[in-house]
This record gives structure tokens, sequence and C-alpha cells, in this order.
């Protein structure tokens, strides 16, 4: 019987869904609750979950997971899904966690019971890994278990996480892996956090597998290659990974200078001096370039893209398409078989 050859380096990830591998029978599976707090972001959660199915998709039995609620009965999305939680989150459950993955929304309210920071902080007695999404950093922050570590929320909330948890960094980055602490502020971060927390489990052939897979379905909340960072200073760079984070909903010029502790006038000044633009052009580049390449790399349809990046209308969009490129989004090559 000839052996069969391995596949080397980044090509093992590659082709790591066809080689059939089997976990270690002494393995055991990592454990992962999500806990579904009222009007949570049902694209954050799944893009979390998505990454995690997948690996096991991969590798089976590497990771099981369960939805928990507040309390019995169903919990109701920021999308207003209805979704029925496994289980009720009680001291119980803790017992058979690794990771427990607070997932808020940006209508889920800002407030925890007694009973809550209790749990959560029984958690963190316990050696479980706490992890938060979109605002579910605030709820960690609230039982004090952000004090010394860097987070990420999104960035509506940024002002109330930093005023409950004053001993904590709160950053402006999409995502951020602590130690044994974990938040993202959107969909996209919430993808980018949970494939960092595998890596960090296991070998670098499966994170490129779960890339391998992801890269075909990419959807308007994930990319697998984030925009390389431009050489400039560092307020204008928080800024400008702001601007990537939020193309979907764009940002205000006001809000970005709040964030980057600036004025609109020295914003602007910023931008021109170091990147020869405006802001509130930079940001339409930013988001018509992300709209060619998923055209050009997804099946997403047109109005899909334009949601996507923040386009109000498809007459918006063939106008702001057709000025940088010549021609109508319509008439884009697609790439994707």
């Amino acid at each position: 019987m000839i052996e069969r050859r391995q596949f080397s380096g980044g090509m093992k990830g590659k082709n790591l869904r066809y080689l059939n591998e089997q976990p270690s029978e002494t393995s055991q599976s990592v454990r992962a609750g999500f806990l579904l707090l009222e009007h949570f972001s049902l694209p954050a959660f799944t893009q979390a979950l998505d990454t995690i199915i997948t690996a096991n998709l991969l590798r089976p039995k590497l990771f099981t997971s369960r939805t928990f609620g507040l309390n019995e009965g169903e919990v109701v999305s920021d999308l207003g899904l209805v979704i029925r939680p496994d289980a009720r989150f009680d001291a119980a459950a803790i017992q058979d966690l690794d990771l427990l993955v607070i997932c808020g929304g940006y209508r889920t309210e800002l407030k925890a019971n007694d009973e809550l920071i209790h749990l959560l902080k029984t958690a963190a007695d316990h050696d479980v890994m706490l992890a938060g999404l979109w605002n579910g950093a605030w709820f960690l922050g609230a039982a004090g278990l952000l004090d010394g570590y860097r987070c990420a929320i999104h960035p509506e909330h940024r002002p109330a996480l930093a005023e409950i948890a004053k001993a904590a960094q709160v950053t402006s980055e999409p995502f951020v892996i602590d130690r044994d602490r974990l938040t993202a502020s959107s969909p996209s971060g919430a993808f980018h956090m949970a494939l960092d927390w595998i890596k960090g489990l296991y070998d670098k052939a499966l994170v490129e597998g779960i890339e391998d897979i992801l890269a075909f379905e990419e959807s308007r909340y994930r990319r697998i290659k984030p925009t390389e960072n431009i050489c400039v200073s560092a307020p204008l760079r928080e800024v400008v990974k702001l601007m990537d984070a939020n193309l979907e909903e764009p940002l205000e010029l006001e809000q970005l200078a709040v964030y980057a502790g600036r004025s609109r006038r020295q914003l602007e000044r910023l931008f021109k001096e170091q990147l020869g633009t405006t802001p509130q052009r930079y940001y339409m580049e930013l988001r018509i370039t992300e709209a060619r390449r998923l055209l050009q790399h997804t099946e997403l349809s047109q109005v899909d893209v334009l949601v996507a990046c923040g386009f109000v209308s498809p007459s918006h969009f063939s106008k702001c398409y057709s000025s940088y490129f010549g021609y109508r989004p319509s008439k884009e090559k697609r790439l994707v078989k």
C-alpha cells in the first residue's frame, strides 16, 4: 500500500476538508456557551457560531455549543427573529463550559441584575473564558471582569463601558483577545475574534482550512482579508479603522471626531495633510472599493452589496460606482463560478 503524501504549510489548510482527519481519541471537545440577551445581534452571534461549526466540519467534535437565555422561553434578536435557547443560564450551566459568550446588540438594554452579575463572576472564578459580542463587553465590565484588560465594544456603547469599567482599556478595534477575555464590536469582529481564538487552541492548518471554506461563503459581515494598515499617524489610523469596521452603517464625521479625540476641523486637516483628501471622500472610497470586491468575489445580489456598503438606494450606488469605475455596478465582472 502506497503511503499517502502529506500536504505542507498553507496547502494543508486549503485541502484539510478533503483529508478526512479524525481527532485524537483522547481529545476533549471545547465547550462554548452563548448567552442570548434580548435584541442580541443575530449576525454577530451567527458569525461566531459559524466559525465554530466550520471547524467541526473539518475535524469533527472539536467543539460543542449551547445557547442560553436569562429566563425560560424565547429571545428576540435584533432582526426580529425569535430563538428558543437550549436552556436557562444558571450556576449548573457554568460547570459545563470552557467559553461563555455574552451576545448583545444595538438595542440590548445596558442593565445587569444581581443574579447575572453573580453568575458572570462565578464563571470567572471557575476559569471559564468570557467573551462579549457587540455591547456584550458592557456586562463583563459591569461585573468588574474587565479591570486590567483591553476590550472592544460597538462605538455607540464605548462611552458607557468606559464609564462603568474605568480600569479597563476600551479600544476602537473590531475585536480584542486579551488573555481569557474576548470581545468584538461588530459581526465582522465576531468572526475574526472566533477565528483567532481557534488559532490559539489548534494548529495553523485548521485556521487556514476554515478561512478557505468561508472565503467562498463571504457575507456582507465578513472579510477574510481586511484592508491593510496604512502609514499614518495614530489618531488617523484609529479613524480609518473605525471607518473600515463600519461600512454598512457609516458613522457621521462628528462621531468619528469624538472617538478620535479631535475636533471636526482637526480631523479634516489630518486627512488633507496625510491622505490628500477629505474624510467623507476617503470613507466613500473605502465603501465603493469594498462594493467592487463583493461584486467580483461573491454571489451577493447588487442590492445586498449596496446595503452592506452603506448606500441608501440603487440609484445612488450606481451613480457613485460609475463615477469611480466608469461603468454601472450591474456591468461588473463576476469572478466566482
